[in-house]
């Protein structure tokens, strides 16, 4: 992914205050993060909220991915990420609920065990946002999605492992999709929205 364009933070140069262009240096620290990553699934979550009966949010997560990243801090556009997400893994705390999500009513977990990401590009959108743009399956169909990313930092955990973090979200409509399950409400409308927020919180760990 993306994640490590941020222009180097000096000064401008008098030329570029006067409205010609400059070309900054990529930052060395930024540059020195280009590798090859896991996500630790033991520190990362990926989660979604939907509204419920017209009137409250229903949240939820996968508890069960696995991901892989390759970040080039001097060259983002070559940058990848890929993850899947077990279907199986869902949880919105509530037993009967979990296992209509998993029926042939949703998300049909026995014959699509898998949810995937596979990204095909990404910008950077100011600041330490980025978007990264790519396929994303669900059940038999493949739709694009982009999501947006906060890049949240790199550190050295005690066990020596050198880490970046990122999160961020994305909005999808679950019917195109092809979920497209509901029931309507007497007062109108329906029990759950067509929209669904999608939230990352990633912690990912250099590989050697």
């Amino acid at each position: 992914m993306a994640l490590f364009s941020r222009r180097n933070r000096t000064a401008a140069p008098a030329a570029a205050r006067q409205g010609a262009v400059a070309t900054l240096d990529v930052d060395p620290a930024l540059a020195a993060l280009t590798g090859d990553y896991v996500i630790d699934a033991a520190h990362s979550s990926i989660g979604f909220t939907v509204r419920h009966a017209m009137v409250t949010n229903v949240r939820g997560g996968f508890a069960q991915h696995e991901g892989a990243l390759h970040l080039d801090g001097a060259d983002p556009s070559r940058s990848t990420a890929s993850i899947d997400v077990t279907i199986a893994s869902v949880s919105t705390g509530i037993a009967d609920r979990d296992a209509h999500l998993l029926g042939g009513d949703f998300f049909d977990a026995e014959a699509f065990p898998l949810m995937t990401f596979r990204s095909t590009s990404a910008a950077r959108v100011g600041g330490d946002t980025y978007r990264v743009s790519g396929d994303l399956t669900i059940k038999d169909v493949t739709r694009p999605l982009s999501i947006d990313l906060e890049f949240t930092g790199s550190a050295t955990d005690v066990y020596g492992n050198e880490r970046v973090g990122f999160e961020g979200s994305a909005e999808i409509l679950r019917s195109d999709w092809g979920l497209t399950w509901n029931a309507a409400l007497e007062a109108g409308g329906v029990m759950v929205s067509d929209k669904v927020k999608l939230t990352f919180d990633i912690s990912a760990i250099k590989q050697a």
